[in-house]
């Protein structure tokens, strides 16, 4: 029985005789078949169930500097074209924009609202797979930046309309805030000169205000002097007057004493009084004023009735006629009635010219962007000229690979299973030549 198990299970040998592997894969070569055939089948099956994909762009470039200088020079608000375009490139990949352009056009993106899917989930299905925005890469030395937006859609999608369509909107929504935005600063700045312009307004009216109360005040301080010095010399007259009368009293008295009546000179006194027969020259030399009484009782009475009967002094002191025309000048300040009377005040408020100008040149300024070239479109998107090259073209030859390959494996283990139950029979036991020529086989496998 050694012997016997010695004889029949000779050791495998080290290389494959390929010539019996092709013949045995020959001889199955319709299993073989059958599986390529299959195969081929279902990768055919599976190229006609998927979906061809197109794919198109739009490609867009900073625009020209004399497109955005009217805006630049507005002096309140810059937009270089490289910041313009990053601008329009954030609209474009901002969720909202493409949301609401998503809601704007249900007849656009039909294909993509599913029966049992809400509008968010349909929306989020074509944000995920088919739009997206390629900027440069930084690595990379560009001529010129630029933004691509690119679309991969299925068949009966159309992809160019939406394409060009959410562009043209992300424009204009751009267009829209750009002049919100100028419109915000540019009201800001009105506000801003307006607030100056009316400060020095109030300004200027304070110190008209406060002029006016000056000139009035100091009106009021010289009339009030005026009426005081004039009080005090109608007061001095009033008293001068009656020093007058006293004197003149005196006067009176002692010229009745002496018996002068009419007006006479102390040397006729003096002549009428000694020898009248003696001639001569008598020469009177006297640095004292004559006194009063010298006047006579007759003119100094007269004096006392005419001061007694006086109503007023005034005319008797030059400086109440100077007051007097002083006083009636002050009854009306010249200077308080032109700034009463001025009518256009804003000439007179100073530095408030460049204020008018700036407030009247950002009037002029012009919100409304929507002629705007933010960027240059340089390429919109076209009809594609076909699908795009999908693995769908290598479906086929890989299952038919796939194919030949599993029926190869298969028709070997097949040949594998019958080597070894032949093998195990009770005639293959009694051959021993029969049983080497099978372990060389399954050696060779």
């Amino acid at each position: 029985m050694s012997n016997l198990s010695s004889n029949a299970l000779p050791s495998p040998p080290s290389e494959i005789n390929l010539i019996e592997l092709f013949h045995t894969i020959w001889k199955q070569k319709v299993l073989i078949l059958g599986f390529v055939v299959l195969a081929g089948a279902i990768g055919t099956i599976i190229t006609f169930s998927i979906p061809r994909e197109f794919q198109v762009s739009s490609l867009l470039r900073p625009t020209a500097i004399n497109e955005l200088d009217a805006l630049n020079r507005s002096q309140v608000y810059t937009l270089p074209p490289t910041e313009a375009l990053n601008k329009v490139g954030a609209r474009l990949d901002s969720y909202e924009a493409r949301f609401d352009f998503f809601k704007a056009n249900p007849e656009l993106f039909k294909p993509f609202n599913k029966p049992d899917q809400s509008l968010e989930q349909g929306f989020e299905a074509f944000n995920r797979n088919s739009i997206s925005l390629v900027l440069p890469d930084p690595k990379k030395t560009e001529l010129s930046s630029y933004i691509r937006l690119d679309m991969r859609y299925p068949e009966g999608v159309d992809g160019v309309a939406i394409t060009n369509g959410f562009v043209d909107y992300a424009l204009a929504l751009e267009r829209v805030q750009v002049g919100a935005d100028l419109k915000v600063i540019v009201d800001n700045r009105l506000a801003e000169v307006k607030g100056k312009i009316s400060a020095a307004r109030s300004s200027y009216d304070t110190g008209k205000e406060s002029k006016i109360a000056e000139f009035i005040e100091r009106d009021n301080v010289k009339r009030a002097q005026l009426k005081d010095e004039l009080a005090g010399l109608r007061f001095q007259m009033s008293v001068v007057r009656s020093n007058r009368l006293a004197e003149l009293t005196e006067a009176i008295s002692i010229a009745k004493v002496m018996g002068i009546k009419l007006p006479t000179t102390p040397s006729s006194i003096a002549s009428s009084s000694g020898d009248s027969s003696g001639r001569g020259m008598r020469t009177e030399v006297n640095n004292r004023a004559i006194p009063l009484y010298f006047m006579g009782t007759d003119a100094l009475e007269a004096e006392v009735a005419t001061l007694r009967r006086r109503s007023n002094d005034d005319f008797t002191n030059g400086r109440i006629a100077e007051i007097g025309k002083e006083l009636k000048m002050l009854e009306s300040n010249r200077e308080v009635e032109i700034l009463n009377q001025r009518k256009n005040e804003d000439i007179f408020i100073q530095n408030i010219d460049p204020l008018r100008a700036e407030n009247a040149r950002l009037r002029n300024i012009n919100t409304d962007m929507s002629n705007l070239k933010l960027v240059s479109v340089d390429r919109r998107a076209q009809e594609p000229i076909g699908p795009t090259r999908q693995f769908r073209t290598s479906i086929i030859p890989l299952s038919l690979f796939f194919g030949l390959i599993l029926g190869v494996l298969i028709a070997l283990a097949r040949q594998a299973i019958l080597n070894r139950q032949d093998g195990l029979s009770p005639r293959t036991l009694r051959r021993p030549e029969v049983q080497v020529q099978q372990g060389d086989f399954l050696s060779k496998i």
